[in-house]
């Protein structure tokens, strides 16, 4: 077991006391910090700290020794690659409208790019690694997000309800073809739109939102958040397309998973993120970036309906948030009550590479072979493969929130619980 420190991100739409207050410095931060990265990414790798105080990259601890680190399963498929990264997502404004490609997407486009010789650091690089990136977000703290595609006929009534007379066209087109074939249609028009038609079209878009927020209709949130994004980034086709997708906010402990051609967007909020260590991304709006409108179009899956949203499925004070990624497994564990049986201990099994993170109180961990690391809030550890069991128990009063990061269970090859 080894404690852990992790680089921070400073982004612009990032927070000046969220990722400050959880690591006990001072208040607010010199700049925005959006993102607390945990894991062996080669932008900003971890540091594994020795017990006396010395510090070596994650990355390098893996290479020395990816069976023991990893497991045999995990480096016989990825290597010394640590194939998830986890962070703390701190969003004070809207990121950009993204989607992320499949496998067979990146390593198609990976080796397009190689062989047309765009730098992997060109700023109109689509693919810098040949991998998947689906992700899975569980809010801390109220979170909200737009991601996938509302039911078009929904849509429909929205666009109706803000009664934009420069958008009546388009309205009657989703209406016309209410399916994804329709979403794509209505996608590809708005994103494709010369700049100055979309000049011509938000203000009135926008003042009919007003009108609508102002009657407290049936849309308002949505409508806010049109607003936001209209003053934030005047002018963005990405305006538009936040029309078409579910309006979310998720409670604390909620997660929603986001795979591939899922278009979204983090708008507000306090989150763990868990993906996988990639940095395949194809931007569709709100961002002066590159904006590859070809291959947004290919990587975009326009299904459509509700999110689902889980707060994982229990096992003990602990909740797993399983999913079809073969990447991560995400849990979260809880103590909330000072009684004895609420307070219970919780195991994790050895064979599987984790991370893990307290984002509350302090936790102590024992392993059978009597070693002992203890985490105050905002602290982490790496616990390798190789090590053996682990038990884990609140080392504060009141409560105690923890998340461990793993592979997913059947590519590691051991039980989750």
């Amino acid at each position: 077991m080894y404690l852990l420190k992790n680089r921070v991100r400073p982004y612009a739409w990032g927070s000046r006391t969220t990722i400050a207050e959880l690591l006990g410095r001072p208040v607010p931060a010199k700049h925005p910090e959006a993102e607390m990265w945990l894991g062996a990414h080669p932008g900003d790798p971890s540091a594994v700290v020795a017990a006396d105080g010395a510090e070596t990259s994650l990355i390098d601890v893996l290479a020395a020794d990816p069976a023991a680190q990893l497991g045999p399963a995990v480096a016989g498929r990825w290597g010394d690659r640590l194939p998830f990264l986890l962070k703390v997502l701190a969003a004070e404004e809207p990121l950009s409208l993204q989607a992320h490609p499949s496998a067979d997407q990146a390593r198609e486009g990976y080796r397009r790019e190689e062989r047309a010789g765009i730098p992997r650091e060109a700023g109109n690089r689509n693919y810098p690694d040949p991998t998947a990136k689906p992700e899975l977000v569980c809010a801390l703290t109220e979170f909200h997000a737009l991601a996938g595609f509302r039911e078009p006929a929904r849509t429909v009534e929205l666009l109706r309800a803000i009664e934009t007379p420069a958008l009546s066209g388009h309205v009657d087109l989703l209406a016309a073809e209410a399916d994804g074939e329709g979403l794509r249609a209505l996608f590809t028009t708005w994103i494709t739109l010369p700049q100055p038609v979309i000049d011509a079209l938000l203000p009135d878009l926008l003042d009919s939102c007003v009108t609508h927020v102002k009657e407290h209709g049936e849309f308002e949130l949505e409508c806010r958040t049109v607003l936001e994004l209209g003053e934030r980034y005047p002018g963005d086709c990405g305006v538009l397309a936040a029309l078409l997708l579910n309006r979310l906010v998720l409670q604390p402990g909620e997660a929603m998973f986001l795979p591939a051609g899922n278009l979204h967007t983090y708008l507000h909020g306090t989150a763990v993120e868990i993906l996988a260590n990639s940095d395949n991304v194809l931007r569709g709006g709100l961002t002066p970036k590159h904006v590859d409108v070809p291959e947004l179009l290919r990587v975009l899956d326009f299904a459509f309906g509700d999110m689902r949203v889980t707060t994982g499925e229990p096992a003990g004070p602990r909740r797993v948030y399983r999913t079809a990624a073969p990447e991560f497994e995400l849990s979260r564990i809880e103590w909330d009550a000072a009684d004895d049986l609420a307070r219970a201990e919780v195991k994790l099994e050895g064979g599987a590479p984790r991370i893990l993170v307290c984002v509350d109180g302090g936790v102590r961990a024992a392993a059978v072979d009597g070693r002992e690391l203890t985490l105050a809030r905002g602290q982490s550890m790496w616990l390798p493969a190789a090590d053996p069991d682990v038990v884990l128990a609140p080392a504060a009063d009141g409560r105690v929130r923890l998340f461990a990061a793993t592979v997913g269970s059947e590519t590691a090859g051991v039980s989750s619980l």
